[in-house]
């Protein structure tokens, strides 16, 4: 598969994917800007905007399971490339930096987790 087939493009506020939904890809920004939200009803909170050289999804690809969030565009011309899990596969394994950038990212994401959950549970 070319690189070109990998690469989407999205206008502002279009859905990438659905909380809930299930994938095996995880997505990389390339330009414009990303938001990861929990959407309630009408209601909807965004829990991090990533940008430029920052990944999202990575959850389903490693484990499977369904999406925990929602991504939506959050600027004009938000460009992203999706990694399908073959591919995430072989870049762990033939390219150890890649697993490190993504294990140091997870591991980063989950301490600001534990620090809000920590924070509300002891206001």
């Amino acid at each position: 598969m070319t690189i070109e087939k990998c690469i989407v493009n999205f206008d502002v506020n279009e859905v990438i994917f659905e909380e809930g939904s299930t994938g095996r890809e995880l997505f990389v920004v390339l330009d414009g800007q990303v938001d990861i939200a929990r959407i309630n009803g009408a209601s909807k909170t965004v829990i991090v905007t990533l940008g430029k050289g920052e990944f999202f999804g990575e959850m389903a690809v490693i484990d499977g399971s369904s999406r925990s969030a929602t991504a939506i565009s959050a600027a004009p011309n938000t460009r992203v490339m999706r990694i399908n899990h073959a591919r995430f596969v072989y870049l762990v394994s033939q390219q150890p930096a890649f697993a490190l950038m993504i294990m140091d990212a997870l591991s980063k994401r989950l301490r600001r987790s534990n620090d809000v959950t920590f924070k509300a549970a002891n206001p």
